[in-house]
This record gives C-alpha cells, sequence and structure tokens, in this order.
C-alpha cells in the first residue's frame, strides 16, 4: 500500500478551505494535516506537520500564495507546491512558476483533477491548467520593472504624484517617470487605466 500523501491548505475563506479538505478527505491515500488561513502561517505549518504537498491560494492576508510558494520552496524544496486561484490570471502563472510551484489549477477545477495534480507534483510532474498556460503564453512575459510595479500597486488608491514620492522616499520627478514609462509600455492613457491592466494580467 502506497504511504499517504500530507497535504497543507491554505486558503483565507473557510467554507473554501473546509470543502477542499473534504473532498480531498475522500481520497485513500491523501490526508489533509494542517489548514491555515494566511499566507505567513503557511512555512511554519509546513515545517511542523512534515508535509509533502502544499495547496496555495492565491489570495490570502499576511502574505499571497505565490510569496508562500519562494519561501517553502526556498527553505524546503522537497515539498511540493500547487498554487490555486479563482482569478485565471496569465501573469499569476508566470510568478507562480518563478517561485517555484509545481503545478497551477483553477479552483473551479473538479476535485478529482486536485488529487490527481497533488499525485502527479509528488511523481515529478508538473501540472498547469492548459487554458491559462495559452494566455500566459500569448500575452508573453511581464514588461514591468519591480519599481514601475511597486509605484502601479501604490497608486491604485489614487494619490497623487507627491504623496507617492514621500509614501516611497523617492522624488515626484522619478515617481512621474517611473508612472510614465509604465504607461507608455502598457499602451494605454493613464496611471489608472495602467494599473487596471496591470492587476488584470496579474502583473502587480
Amino acid at each position: 500500500m502506497s504511504p499517504t500523501i500530507k497535504v497543507l491548505l491554505a486558503e483565507d475563506q473557510s467554507m473554501v478551505r473546509e470543502a477542499l479538505a473534504a473532498l480531498l478527505g475522500l481520497e485513500d491515500d491523501i490526508e489533509v494535516v494542517a489548514q491555515v488561513a494566511r499566507g505567513d502561517e503557511v512555512l511554519a505549518a509546513v515545517r511542523a506537520h512534515d508535509v509533502d504537498v502544499a495547496l496555495l491560494d492565491i489570495e490570502m492576508p499576511g502574505a499571497t500564495g505565490i510569496e508562500a510558494a519562494a519561501w517553502v520552496h526556498k527553505e524546503l524544496p522537497a515539498v511540493k507546491l500547487v498554487v490555486l486561484t479563482t482569478f485565471g490570471r496569465p501573469g499569476y502563472l508566470r510568478s507562480a512558476m518563478e517561485a517555484g510551484a509545481d503545478a497551477f489549477l483553477v479552483k473551479d477545477a473538479p476535485a478529482a483533477q486536485l488529487a490527481e495534480a497533488v499525485r502527479k507534483v509528488l511523481a515529478g510532474e508538473r501540472v498547469i491548467d492548459p487554458t491559462l498556460a495559452a494566455a500566459a503564453l500569448a500575452d508573453g512575459a511581464n514588461p514591468l520593472t519591480d519599481r514601475e510595479r511597486e509605484i502601479l500597486r501604490a497608486a491604485e488608491d489614487g494619490s497623487t504624484n507627491a504623496e507617492l514620492a514621500q509614501a516611497l522616499h523617492l522624488s515626484q520627478g522619478t515617481v512621474r517617470n517611473y508612472l510614465s514609462t509604465a504607461i507608455q509600455k502598457l499602451a494605454v492613457r493613464n496611471r489608472a487605466e495602467a494599473a487596471r491592466l496591470a492587476r488584470e494580467k496579474g502583473w502587480l
């Protein structure tokens, strides 16, 4: 008999987390040994429960699933990482793979598909939602630099250049230049459109 696969579930919505745990619990060879609701609790829980596979939602308080995946991949590279998302954003797929994820699936995938993904990553395979993979290839790489992304994220709340400069410890001219470059790269008219498009692509 094959050893049981020990799984951690990281998902901030308790109903979704409990439903996933119940569905995976029906599999003879999978046991959900830990559940957390915050991204910054993932690494400690993986360590404490000797987890084989971590299932990570992207949108969580404390840290994103992608950030948590990067931490686990760095500290415990033997642990397999499955990133789950509600949002089919191609940029998220690239970010997840760069963080060390072994699989990337949308949450509305059938439970049997999720269980099979757990088994496949443990066997050394990669599992990627085919629709997202195609969209990521079509979209190309994220054209924004880390600093441009940082400033666009900060600008999402409508802050002025002066407010952004103060918050990010930059000059107003520097902020203006970064925003202008980001707007040009994304071929949009203003910072609001730039931030919205980058968010939709999963680049922020």
